[in-house]
């Protein structure tokens, strides 16, 4: 389950890649100039297979276009469809990122009971305050991306607009990946059974399930995005920074093992990466907005 996750996400920032290098095929003339110079600045990469077949998908063609409310819908759905067919984009180069994730990956799921047992602290006042933090990062993580669209659309401010807009997407298709891994998966958690972590436990199924860690995925997802809209070292630094300290809260409310905020960590980086590669529009629109 681990290794299909790593390969589903390397998949899935291939996917980023190459969506964006279809999408400046189709730039509007008098946006050609920046649409080259961000095109120049991306590694070459195969043109996206449709997940639905057929001619071009009309999606395909708004790749890039204004990021509005009405539209997040339609791209959620085009983003499952490549979320769905990611693992078809693993490339040799892929190696040098994904050997070192596949290691630490092992390496914590090797020590994650004994992680669970012998070093995190079991005190319940402890868990609960850990666990407190986690939820009112992840639900910051959730409702700022919320608050930004709303901010950028009242002051008719784009590139604001946007990053609320693409930090929800984000955050919607972190929920769905996570969910459908937790039911594929039934991992108990670590207060359960001393720890052992098994998988495949029948009353672990749907939202009880530990593997993998949605308040991590979702956190990173939204940092990420964030983060990728923001020119900011400071506000980068921030967001990772907070979305680091949901997943190490978690380990410490003793409500997932190191392997699930890993996993859950790595997940939510490239799903936010992938939706802003693959939408985001406000460099393209930056002179006339």
């Amino acid at each position: 389950m681990q290794c299909s996750l790593l390969i589903l996400a390397v998949g899935l920032f291939q996917q980023s890649g190459a969506a964006q290098d279809s999408s400046s095929q189709t730039t509007p003339a008098d946006s050609q100039p920046a649409a080259q110079s961000t095109n120049q600045q991306l590694p070459m990469a195969p043109q996206p297979q449709l997940p639905f077949g057929g001619a071009k998908h009309q999606l395909d063609r708004e790749q890039h276009s204004e990021v509005t409310l009405a539209k997040i819908p339609r791209n959620i759905l085009w983003d499952g469809g490549h979320i769905a067919i990611s693992p078809l984009y693993l490339r040799p180069g892929d190696l040098k990122w994904l050997l070192p994730v596949t290691g630490a990956t092992i390496a914590a799921f090797a020590t994650d009971t004994h992680t669970m047992k012998d070093v995190v602290s079991r005190n319940p006042s402890f868990n609960s305050a850990n666990g407190t933090v986690s939820d009112g990062l992840r639900d910051g993580f959730v409702a700022v991306p919320i608050i930004i669209a709303g901010v950028g659309m009242a002051g008719h401010n784009y590139h604001t607009k946007e990053t609320g807009l693409l930090g929800s997407e984000a955050v919607f298709d972190a929920f769905v990946v996570d969910e459908f891994v937790k039911i594929c998966s039934f991992r108990e958690r670590p207060f359960v059974d001393n720890g052992r972590g098994n998988f495949y436990i029948g009353s672990s199924g749907g939202v009880d399930s530990s593997f993998v860690s949605g308040h991590s995925m979702i956190s990173w997802a939204s940092a990420t995005v964030i983060a990728d809209e923001s020119h900011s070292k400071w506000v980068k630094a921030g967001a990772y920074t907070a979305a680091t300290s949901v997943s190490l809260t978690r380990v410490l409310a003793q409500q997932h093992f190191p392997t699930d905020v890993l996993l859950g960590a790595a997940g939510g980086w490239l799903i936010g990466h992938y939706v802003f590669r693959a939408h985001h529009h406000h460099e393209l629109v930056a002179d006339t907005h």
